[in-house]
């Protein structure tokens, strides 16, 4: 008898936690939509998931923070899991989350060079890349962004950009093109063990075109401590230190080195820590 109710017990508590995670995928899937996009800037289309935040429509009147993810492939399915989870907890504010992505995995592993590099590549860099990083910024600057803000309540002034490896590079050569171009088109970036070695270090002059900004940005750079160490890790030191040195008026910027982490796993860690600190005081100002 002691074992039937024990038994029944298990089934109870099983049967809810299989319910509950059915409820919790129902709702996030509710709260996603996917559509395809073609791109003049890149001859392409590209496939974007976005996912609303699970207070979205009890607020009608209020405007949302947008996140936009390249490598959306792999990232959108765990990134637009964290996003929910720290908004139910408070770990960070509501966001709108854009990914994106292409038509199959294996064509992001092949087209990410193509889109995420600026300029073209020189010999030493022993990879075949075209540089086409300013015609996928133009995408999304020029094409995407503005679909997304006609078609959910966007924050304009708060948009984060987030990128890995050559993301990683894409993300602080936006944050570039942006301060040579003075728009406004993002307002923070998350750049995880950025690829600073190509083109003879091209990016390592941002700390001196930063120098003259005059708006409020936020910078959050990462890489593993077990990175490769003459590529990886002391270019992220030296681009830190440079930063740092340059006392850039408006900037916020956060460097870390994450202990015994490699390349792959830097990503998830740097865009939620990225987004914790640099929103921090955001999240404090919406709650009290």
């Amino acid at each position: 008898m002691a074992q039937l109710k024990y038994f029944f017990l298990w089934f109870v508590i099983i049967f809810t936690a299989c319910t509950s995670a059915d409820n919790n995928k129902k709702e996030a899937s509710d709260l996603q939509q996917q559509f395809s996009q073609y791109s003049t800037f890149v001859k392409d289309t590209f496939y974007i998931d976005v996912q609303i935040p699970k207070e979205y429509s009890d607020n009608p009147d209020k405007k949302y923070p947008t996140l936009v993810l390249i490598d959306g492939n792999f990232f959108f399915p765990m990134m637009s899991s964290i996003a929910h989870q720290y908004e139910t907890t408070a770990l960070l504010d509501p966001l709108i989350v854009v990914a994106i992505g292409y038509k199959t995995f294996r064509l992001m592993d092949s087209l990410r060079v193509r889109d995420y590099l600026f300029p073209e590549a020189i010999p030493s860099d022993e990879i075949n890349a075209s540089g086409g990083g300013q015609h996928f910024h133009d995408y999304i600057t020029k094409e995407l962004l503005p679909k997304i803000d006609a078609d959910y309540r966007t924050d304009i002034a708060d948009r984060t950009l987030l990128g890995h490896s050559f993301g990683g590079y894409f993300t602080l050569y936006s944050l570039l093109h942006q301060t040579n171009t003075q728009s406004n088109d993002f307002k923070y970036f998350v750049s995880a063990s950025p690829t600073l070695w190509y083109n003879d270090f091209y990016l390592n002059k941002l700390p001196g075109l930063l120098a003259n900004n005059d708006k409020e940005l936020g910078l959050f750079l990462s890489v593993g401590e077990l990175e490769d160490s003459t590529w990886s890790v002391k270019p992220v030191k030296d681009l830190t230190a440079a930063l740092q040195n340059e006392k850039i008026k408006g900037l916020e910027f956060k460097s870390r080195i994450f202990s015994y982490l490699d390349h792959m796993d830097v990503a998830l860690l740097s865009f939620t820590k990225g987004l914790q600190e640099l929103r921090s005081q955001k999240i404090q100002t919406s709650d009290n």
